[in-house]
């Protein structure tokens, strides 16, 4: 059943059957114009036609029209990539990039286009991400940072984009947290807060932000917190009075329970 609008080719020509070079696909139902078909403009026509006939995408790899490159990329055998590597449209790259065997795909990480760059950071193993981690885009520094092996983050902590630098505060070693308590950033901060060795929270108690102060209040030690009852927060000093009359509570319920003991025992 066809569907869609009228069917056209890349060049804006109404597509006739007469004279394709498939003409016999049509009878076994290997194609169907307005619904799967290589010479059809619109690519979900594109790709049911190779989905019908995988075979004929190595034909396709150096068509005029990119979309017929990328979407036969899609489907020939990812050892016949190479050759697309270096195509002119990205699109094509990128449809590659998600395909190509690890040995070839690390070298596509200079691509010029950012789209490709980020489809090899998502597509590389952990082992070869760090060659990724002075990307000039900043994205693909993100998806670096999410997910290169956590030996190699200490290197990314200094990294200019915040967005990067929160990445690196969720997975970065605890022993070497630490050096982002200082960040520029107070969320880069307040991750750090939530990670962090209790006994290193005391230095973060007096942080210039609120949501810093918050995340130190939920886990700083209890001989700590009186300090940070007058916090100038509201949400902060109620949580930290809240911990307080919890603490309060424990230490009257042990003493009620000790006078009890006592008494049963005279």
């Amino acid at each position: 059943m066809s569907e869609g609008p009228e069917a056209r080719d890349w060049q804006g020509n109404p597509v006739q059957c007469e004279g394709c070079r498939h003409q016999d696909l049509l009878a076994r139902g290997g194609c169907q114009p307005r619904r799967a078909c290589v010479n059809d403009r619109y690519a979900r026509r594109i790709d049911r036609f190779f989905s019908l006939n995988p075979d004929l995408a190595p034909e396709y790899l150096h068509h005029p029209y990119f979309e017929v490159c990328a979407v036969a990329s899609t489907h020939a055998n990812r050892f016949v990539l190479k050759e697309l590597m270096d195509h002119p449209d990205e699109t094509v790259r990128a449809c590659v990039a998600l395909r190509l065997p690890q040995a070839l795909l690390i070298k596509m990480r200079n691509d010029r286009d950012r789209e490709v760059r980020i489809r090899v950071a998502a597509a590389l193993t952990t082992s070869r991400l760090s060659l990724m981690m002075h990307d000039p885009d900043y994205y693909v520094r993100v998806i670096v940072a999410r997910r290169a092996h956590r030996s190699v983050l200490a290197q990314m902590i200094d990294d200019s984009e915040s967005e990067v630098r929160l990445e690196v505060a969720r997975r970065l070693d605890e022993k070497i947290l630490p050096a982002m308590t200082l960040d520029a950033d107070a969320r880069v901060r307040a991750i750090v807060a939530s990670r962090i060795a209790q006994g290193l929270l005391p230095r973060l108690r007096e942080d210039a932000d609120w949501r810093v102060r918050l995340e130190v209040g939920r886990r700083i030690a209890p001989e700590f917190l009186s300090e940070m009852a007058n916090d100038e927060d509201e949400m902060v000093a109620q949580l930290v009075a809240n911990r307080l009359s919890v603490d309060l509570t424990e230490d009257h319920g042990d003493g009620l329970t000790q006078g009890s003991e006592m008494a049963e025992g005279s």
